[in-house]
């Protein structure tokens, strides 16, 4: 039992009890402040000391030049050239609103640009690569580099940079195979090959530039800083590591080859096409063009306009950043009657010399099918139904292979490389279309019936649906290459010359070898075929035979184009229907004959018959391949082909 002081006022145990606990609270509050100061102090002092001394040093990351392009026999295709530019950190820049747009308008004075033509600069390339520095101008001049050194604290955030720019001598010469160059995207930077890099770096955006980036980039070097608490530099650099400059590549591009595929592209009144030319026994790639065409210094500027790529997407265009080579996936016509024939003489539908009454058309099923100009041929062979272009006789190749069930062109068709990839060292080629049954009716039954799955993801003619299934008319199409098919030029010169070569289906290639800054080869890049393919001698020679009398003796669907030439050759015209579009010109050319080495497959995009204007395109390439003749004569004729002729 205790006493009670009656008199103390009942408040101040409560009051007692408040203090105590602020109190409390203060001491644990005190705790925790005195704990952190002794970490950081104590514990971590000196990683902080660390962090704080390295503060007062700035990195420059030194940008290394890329190697240089070249064709086969050493001339330079892409190199560098170096340039001044006029960059802002705007993280750099002073952070009050007013200092800030008084700092960006001496800037702009200094670049001759507006106050809002640099703000819009800072906003875009901020926008599309957060992390880099701002260009604003690229080739400034050497007095605005000495007075920004002079003036230094007057323009935070404002430095001019060396930078190694591509250089294209030739223009658009192979633009489509060099490709291009520009800063890494935070998207890339986030993918396992560009993870050693950072942001401003310069990388391969497509074509070989992309496919050997990690060989031509380089390594990047570095120049180590003391600055001062406003980032400016103080003193001597404290330390630096040079740049490694990229390794050269050297391809297999022969300069005359791809000259001569170029102007003869462009000289059809700007009809769109392409062209390749490839070894037949190592898969080399000679020449390759597309036109259009475009510069691919365009995109080694800081920043592509938008006009610029809505120029480029804009119909009248024609779409000039395409390689049509390995990208332009067409029907052929009939160049693809080897291929009808190879299947039809391995799997024995015909012999060599199986007849066939060609009365100038075929009734199937209520259509008839008709020869190109309405010729008609008579009983025929496999020789001469290839030197005339006979389509009734293919026609009735493919309605046996219909029949037989087996899909022998199709099945062959993809022996022979169409239909897949071709592996070619190029990145975004296309795969193609070798049409089956199984897919047309696949696709058939999903337009029909929503709720079914779909079918292989194909893009057909602009306008077409599948409103029907797989009928006989399909393999007869198919047999003089139209129809879904769908091939674009690489993939027939593969075809081509693995028919030509005895049966290696080639795995193309763009890239010969790779040298270090001192010259010496570090690789050589000489893929495999992809595999071979068993192809009776004496069936090759029928085909190769019937490809030169076409080319060579009279009545051959090229004759008027090469009868005249100092060199044999086996060659083949195509002219496919396009739905409303006028034909596409193609032409598939084998030399020299009978032992040939080289094939060259061209396009023209509405150039109608196959000698009207893809054989003398053609014809002009294998002249610069082959050479001139005795007192400057091409060995290759490229007159214009005789009227009435077809095909």
């Amino acid at each position: 039992m205790y006493l009670r002081d009656e008199n103390r006022p009942p408040g101040t145990t409560q009051f007692t009890f408040r203090v105590a606990i602020l109190g409390g609270i203060a001491l644990v509050l005190f705790s925790i402040i005195f704990l952190r100061l002794w970490y950081l102090q104590v514990l971590s002092g000196d990683k902080y000391l660390a962090e704080a001394q390295n503060n007062q040093v700035r990195e420059i990351r030194v940008q290394a030049p890329r190697g240089e392009i070249l064709d086969r026999n050493g001339k330079v295709l892409v190199d560098n050239r170096t340039a001044l530019s006029l960059q802002v950190e705007p993280r750099d820049l002073p952070n009050r609103h007013r200092e800030r747009k008084q700092e960006l308008q001496r800037v702009a004075s200094l670049a001759k640009m507006s106050l809002g033509e640099v703000q819009k600069q800072i906003r875009q390339q901020t926008k599309e690569l957060p992390a880099n520095p701002v260009t604003l101008r690229r080739d400034v001049g050497y007095p605005l580099v000495y007075y920004l050194q002079e003036h230094q604290a007057d323009f935070p955030g404002v430095s001019v940079e060396r930078v190694f720019v591509r250089n294209y001598p030739q223009d658009t010469f192979a633009a489509h195979v060099l490709g291009t160059v520009g800063e890494v995207t935070s998207d890339q930077l986030s993918e396992p090959r560009y993870e050693s890099l950072e942001p401003g770096d310069q990388i391969g955006q497509t074509g070989v530039e992309y496919q050997y980036d990690h060989l031509l980039r380089g390594q990047p070097g570095s120049t180590r800083l003391q600055v001062d608490a406003l980032g400016r530099p103080r003193g001597r650099e404290l330390s630096s590591h040079q740049a490694t400059a990229g390794n050269d590549l050297q391809l297999t591009l022969d300069a005359k080859v791809q000259a001569a595929g170029e102007s003869a592209l462009s000289s059809f009144g700007g009809l769109p096409g392409a062209f390749v030319a490839m070894n037949v026994h190592n898969g080399e790639i000679l020449g390759m063009g597309s036109y259009p065409s475009y510069e691919p210094s365009i995109f080694t500027r800081p920043t592509v306009p938008q006009s610029v790529f809505d120029q480029f997407e804009s119909e009248s265009a024609e779409d000039p950043l395409s390689n049509r080579a390995i990208q332009g996936l067409y029907p052929t016509g009939s160049t693809f009657k080897p291929i009808t024939a190879t299947a039809a003489l391995e799997t024995g539908l015909i012999t060599p010399d199986t007849i066939i009454n060609d009365t100038g058309s075929l009734r199937i099923g209520g259509i008839t099918f008709r020869n190109a100009g309405g010729a008609v041929n008579g009983a025929i062979a496999l020789r001469d139904a290839l030197k005339v272009s006979s389509d009734v006789f293919f026609y009735n190749l493919g309605l046996d292979s219909f029949q037989d069930e087996g899909e022998a062109i199709q099945r062959w068709a993809k022996e022979l490389g169409l239909g897949e990839l071709t592996g070619i060292d190029l990145p975004a080629e296309g795969e193609g279309l070798i049409p089956t049954p199984e897919w047309r009716n696949q696709l058939y039954k999903q337009n029909t019936d929503p709720s079914s799955p779909g079918g292989q993801d194909v893009v057909l003619e602009k306008g077409e649906t599948v409103d029907r299934p797989w009928s006989a008319g399909d393999d007869v199409n198919l047999a003089v290459g139209q129809g879904d098919l769908q091939a674009d030029p690489l993939q027939m010169a593969v075809a081509y010359a693995t028919i030509a070569n005895g049966g290696d289906v080639l795995r193309p290639h763009v890239a010969q070898q790779v040298e270090d800054t001192d010259g010496r080869v570090i690789q050589e890049i000489r893929p495999d075929p992809r595999r071979h393919v068993d192809i009776a001698p004496q069936f090759r020679q029928v085909i190769l035979d019937g490809l030169h009398g076409a080319a060579m003796e009279p009545g051959g669907t090229s004759y008027p184009i090469f009868g005249g030439s100092k060199v044999d050759i086996a060659g083949k015209t195509g002219t496919a229907e396009r739905g409303d579009l006028p034909d596409q010109s193609w032409y598939v050319a084998l030399a020299p004959y009978p032992n040939p080495n080289v094939v060259i497959a061209t396009t023209i995009e509405r150039g109608g018959f196959g000698a009207d204007s893809a054989a003398p395109a053609t014809a002009q390439i294998l002249s610069a391949y082959l050479g001139t003749g005795k007192g400057g004569e091409p060995p290759v004729s490229s007159g214009a082909p005789a009227p009435g002729s077809y095909d």
